[in-house]
């Protein structure tokens, strides 16, 4: 006796964060989706057909997109009926340092989030960012600032408290009188890093990182993804963009 699928057509928001060609013809795309998380969707023929309502040209990194979609939710790829951008971004594709970063925090978040439901917090607060981004010309601190909060959202970001003491331990997440054997942000890296977490993004521009210290200090928050996300892979990524931003 066959199993019956169940499928359901969803309208939801959705940001692009990679696309991987498949065949000939065809795409996989993995998408975060504010309706249902993260979803990865097969797009055939997709390269070879010029009249489809889908066009590969939509399917850019962190590309803004309204979907209607197919889901089955049995954890295979999912299928696209229409897309539409939802939001036109004006740079972000254009400027070299700025495509750098999209390519970068595309990784970033594919590699972070892996649950497949919603959560409108946090999908508002990555579209939000990448709107102020695409708007912004001073984004050189950009990402640090954005993966630090990121990680409120994702149930790690740091202890605050007691923010006088000289280390902050990178695996416990929370500042401390005295260093362990654990990875630890001191001098330059701590003072900066706590110069991020009392900022916002209008107020980056502020902070002066020279080229060494915004790559070390980019490094550590890799890291600190690494300590507490199982299964965190280290983004290739982030060889390009400490390039552009040296």
């Amino acid at each position: 006796m066959n199993e019956k699928i169940y499928t359901m057509q969803i309208t939801t928001k959705a940001i692009v964060l990679t696309s991987i060609k498949y065949g000939e013809s065809s795409l996989i795309v993995k998408m975060y989706t504010l309706s249902s998380g993260m979803r990865t969707y097969m797009l055939k023929g997709v390269l070879a057909s010029k009249k489809g309502k889908l066009k590969a040209a939509y399917f850019q990194p962190l590309a803004q997109l309204e979907v209607v979609a197919v889901h089955r939710d049995k954890g295979t790829l999912e299928h696209l009926k229409e897309v539409r951008l939802s939001y036109h971004y004006q740079s972000l594709h254009t400027q070299i340092a700025k495509n750098a970063l999209s390519f970068f925090l595309a990784e970033m978040i594919a590699n972070s989030i892996h649950e497949e439901e919603s959560n409108e917090a946090l999908f508002n607060f990555i579209q939000a960012s990448l709107q102020w981004l695409d708007s912004n010309n001073e984004h050189a601190n950009f990402h640090l600032y954005f993966l630090l909060t990121l990680s409120k959202y994702l149930g790690f970001y740091p202890d605050v408290k007691n923010t006088d003491f000289p280390c902050f331990d990178l695996l416990e997440g929370e500042f401390v009188k005295v260093p362990s054997l654990n990875p630890i942000l001191e001098g330059r890296e701590l003072f900066y890093f706590k110069s991020l977490l009392g900022t916002n993004f209008d107020s980056l521009e502020g902070i002066k990182l020279g080229k060494n210290d915004r790559k070390n200090l980019l490094k550590n928050l890799v890291l600190y993804y690494e300590l507490h996300l199982q299964g965190f892979k280290k983004p290739k990524t982030i060889a390009v963009l400490n390039e552009v931003f040296s």
